[in-house]
């Protein structure tokens, strides 16, 4: 028998990397702006944020991208109110396929929020450059890196870039899906309870609470988002909890007393000491740090 190759299309390819970065901005938050011959988007994790993109100005909420093609003006202001974190990420593209992103702003799924946590990830493993430095231009290669973790952030964002034009063109791929198989997909699944955390996470929910919320045993969903989030979900729970907290002592509306309350923790000092251990800083230490580095 004869065999033949075939060789694969490549419609969106990354050369290089430039810069990747998890910002927690202060609620009054400005950058004066820039422009630079290569792509960057900006993703909003949480809050809301200002973008000016040449003469258009966008507000940007959570779950919101927008892309700036090379050489765009660009700058992005907090709106005095909410204290925002953002994804920011730089890199080089000459493929033809990236004009489909050109003055656009989109809304992710979670199939592309986790891809995105997969590139911060790697990035963190590959990289000693912080990645909420806002003075940072380049990336630093960490000595002993794990293996392949370069290639990964490289595949991950293609592969996420790929998912949203393919979801654009596409959008009612998923109903082909019989809501049975879909209500019971591992995503699915994981989503709601990624959801039920992130809505009750100024409340005091247990385990048994997102068993009773997603009506699947403690061992099931356990093993599901140990799986998909290389973590507990009590485990993340706390840091969720922790993110709100940084959040709003970057808005600066409450003391830190009020802060624990908010966030239905026992006492002041059980919310200190958790802070600490999440953190490694106390909650002042952190407010002195982010003014100091902002």
């Amino acid at each position: 028998m004869e065999y033949r190759f075939t060789t694969l299309n490549e419609d969106i390819t990354i050369e290089q990397i430039v810069t990747v970065h998890y910002f927690e901005f202060l609620k009054d938050y400005r950058f004066t702006g820039e422009r630079h011959n290569f792509w960057e988007f900006l993703y909003v994790d949480k809050g809301t944020i200002i973008v000016c993109a040449e003469d258009q100005e966008h507000i940007l909420k959570r779950g919101d991208i927008i892309f700036h093609k090379p050489n765009e003006w660009h700058n992005n202001i907090a709106n005095g109110q909410i204290a925002p974190n953002v994804v920011v990420i730089a890199f080089a593209c000459n493929s033809p396929s990236m004009r489909f992103f050109e003055n656009r702003v989109l809304q992710i799924g979670d199939a592309e929020k986790n891809l995105m946590a997969k590139i911060l990830r790697e990035a963190g493993k590959a990289f000693s450059s912080r990645l909420d430095d806002p003075f940072s231009t380049f990336l630093e290669k960490r000595e002993n890196s794990p293996f392949g973790s370069e290639q990964m952030i490289k595949i991950s964002l293609e592969q996420m870039l790929l998912q949203l034009i393919r979801r654009h063109d596409a959008p009612t791929e998923d109903t082909r899906l019989s809501t049975s198989v879909k209500e019971n997909s591992e995503q699915d699944i994981l989503a709601k309870i990624l959801s039920f955390l992130q809505q009750n996470v100024r409340s005091k929910i247990s385990l048994d609470d997102v068993c009773a919320h997603t009506l699947f045993s403690r061992s099931y969903i356990q093993r599901l988002f140990k799986h998909q989030m290389g973590t507990s979900i009590m485990d993340y729970y706390k840091h969720l909890k922790i993110d709100e907290a940084k959040m709003m002592i970057r808005e600066g509306k409450y003391n830190f007393t009020q802060i624990s309350e908010l966030l239905s923790y026992a006492s002041i000092h059980h919310f200190s000491r958790h802070f600490k251990e999440i953190t490694d800083m106390t909650p002042s230490e952190y407010a002195s740090s982010v003014k100091v580095k902002i």
